[in-house]
């Protein structure tokens, strides 16, 4: 099976002043189709660099990214948008809900911005929120809404559009060890309808649900272990 994200001798310098940074150092591995893949490190491994990169969020300064079979290495900034959009699914330690919108407009968001009618666009968000465990909180607003169903709200607005891969940066951070549980069970759910899901996080409890766990530390892979 070809990988969905292939990563080859990436690099990453960042020039602050007259200093460079070297972020990351030759960073090279794939993710095959229905995986769930933990990144872990410590603040400043080079896991966060590496799931922007992942992300069209930021440039390697070395190296090729292919994402679905895709070289964005040359892409200008909106074609890697519409490929953010059309690919990826995000998922946020903050949640990035509009706080005075109803649940269902939220995960609409997506469907907006790839041109969809506004009856595909409810149809296709009214099953994402169905598939995340919230039918019946549909026109909620964020307030009337527990943390653990704005974090849903988020996965299934990840979800709408199908993409190829669900990033999440640090989905539980804001969330207590019951809701945290609730949460990475629906991302295990998920993951074996077939969806491939890719992680940073930095507590081991967390990671430890995912099948593969990749360690960055100074800018290189540590370790990359599965199951």
């Amino acid at each position: 099976m070809s990988d969905v994200i292939s990563l080859s001798d990436i690099g990453r310098v960042f020039i602050m002043g007259d200093q460079q940074f070297e972020a990351l150092k030759g960073v090279s591995f794939g993710v095959t189709a229905g995986e769930f893949v933990a990144i872990m490190g410590a603040s400043g491994s080079g896991k966060s660099t590496c799931m922007n990169i992942i992300g069209c969020l930021d440039r390697p300064t070395a190296g090729e990214y292919r994402l679905d079979g895709l070289d964005v290495g040359g892409m200008d900034s909106d074609q890697l948008a519409a490929i953010r959009n059309r690919k990826l699914g995000f998922v946020f330690q903050g949640f990035n809900l509009l706080a005075r919108t109803p649940a269902v407009e939220n995960v609409e968001l997506p469907l907006v911005y790839a041109g969809l009618s506004s009856k595909e666009r409810r149809t296709k968000a009214l099953a994402a929120l169905e598939q995340v465990g919230l039918a019946g909180k549909e026109f909620n607003h964020s307030s009337q809404l527990s943390g653990g169903q704005q974090q849903r709200v988020a996965i299934a607005r990840a979800l709408v559009n199908s993409p190829a891969v669900i990033l999440a940066d640090e989905p539980t951070g804001n969330l207590d060890s019951t809701t945290t549980a609730e949460i990475m069970n629906l991302f295990t759910n998920l993951n074996k309808q077939g969806i491939t899901i890719i992680m940073v996080t930095h507590e081991q409890d967390v990671a430890a649900y995912a099948g593969r766990r990749i360690t960055f530390k100074d800018g290189q892979i540590m370790t990359d272990t599965r199951g």
